[in-house]
């Protein structure tokens, strides 16, 4: 039996953490978590419904990180795991060097982030090179990922795996209508109504602005459309509520939070995710769900878009930060039923490469090897 640590840090839930913790293989790993957390946490409670060891350390900033390097350190050194595997920064800061410290030979650590220190918080990168230093291998989640691992921050490429992440993808084709119709009235939408879809935080590399700005000028020609802004938080919020008020009120849905984010994609008539450049996505889960979902997408390529995605097969592909491009491929859509159908189609196919099984095999093997 291997003994497996996963150390994670700042998550409440994850379906992915979830999946992989009920399908690795239990007859090879004792598998066990470590969650840097501020407090108790709905992984956290699953976990211990499925009777998986896990401990909690108290982990509120950095402030909190010299004790929790010391906890982390007892734990590993009472363990004795044969790999440790630490996913988000300061589970891998802290985890991957009290790991070392402790002796374990095998340190991995997933990159879920891609150019986000290089572009907007230099300072990150001496976290990125720390990690990378400490770690005996690295999972990339897409292509771009690797290629900033090897050519931007030096890391030997025997030293990186590619692994995208891998779903559950009959949990976003299969959802009852229902759960569609109760997604309708929760929100509020008529059946007349075309529905564009957004799932992404308000960053300025997400791109919302240019969909916005886009969206605003189809009222025009489609007056009962609707735009569905899910996921709807973050530091770039004040500039994308200033953009709202030229939309009427009825027009626009804010959404922070939907636990039934399925049924929303299946509400969908049309899903847009327009990152503003190739390298600022790590991965992009919101393209696999939505393809998943069977929604007639349109995309920029960034993360993992670019090692799938192929213009007018399974999405449509618009230049980066181009409002009028947006605009002209929701149109299309919109106004060409057999086209829709085909990349509705198409983009389902395209997706079936991300499964769950493909995912934790590649895991399997990467802690075997």
């Amino acid at each position: 039996m291997i003994t497996l640590v996963y150390i994670l840090s700042d998550i409440n839930k994850s379906l992915s953490f979830e999946w992989t913790a009920t399908e690795l293989d239990k007859n090879k790993y004792d598998l066990r978590f470590i969650l840097l957390n501020p407090g108790p946490s709905q992984l956290e409670d699953f976990l211990k419904e499925k009777n998986i060891p896990v401990e909690r350390i108290i982990c509120k900033g950095k402030k909190d990180w010299l004790l929790a390097w010391w906890k982390l350190y007892r734990y590993l050194k009472k363990w004795k795991p044969s790999i440790v595997h630490c996913h988000l920064q300061t589970a891998s800061i802290l985890g991957l060097s009290a790991a070392k410290k402790a002796g374990i030979k095998k340190r991995i650590y997933t990159r879920h982030h891609s150019s986000l220190h290089h572009v907007y918080h230099r300072k990150g990168i001496f976290w990125d090179k720390f990690c990378n230093k400490r770690a005996t291998g690295i999972v990339a989640i897409s292509g771009v990922v690797k290629k900033i691992l090897e050519e931007w921050e030096n890391v030997p490429a025997e030293k990186v795996k590619l692994i995208p992440h891998g779903f559950k993808l009959e949990e976003f084709s299969h959802v009852t209508g229902e759960r569609i119709r109760a997604i309708k009235t929760k929100y509020e939408l008529a059946a007349k109504n075309k529905i564009i879809g957004v799932v992404s935080r308000f960053t300025e590399w997400k791109g919302v602005q240019y969909i916005i700005l886009a969206f605003q000028s189809l009222l025009k020609k489609y007056p009962d459309a609707v735009l569905l802004l899910l996921n709807a938080k973050g530091d770039h919020k004040k500039e994308i509520e200033k953009l709202l008020r030229n939309i009427p009120a009825a027009g626009y849905r804010v959404i922070e939070f939907e636990k039934d984010m399925p049924a929303v994609y299946k509400s969908f008539d049309v899903f847009v995710h327009v990152p503003i450049d190739e390298h600022s996505e790590a991965f992009g889960q919101t393209y696999v769900e939505a393809l998943a979902a069977e929604v007639p997408s349109v995309f920029t390529l960034s993360g993992i878009a670019n090692d799938f995605i192929v213009e007018g097969s399974n999405a449509v592909v618009v230049p980066f930060q181009n409002t009028g491009s947006i605009e002209m491929a929701i149109d299309k859509i919109f106004s060409d039923p057999a086209f829709a159908a085909s990349l509705a189609q198409n983009g389902a196919e395209s997706v079936k490469r991300f499964t769950l099984e493909k995912m934790i095999s590649s895991l399997e093997e990467l802690y075997d090897s």
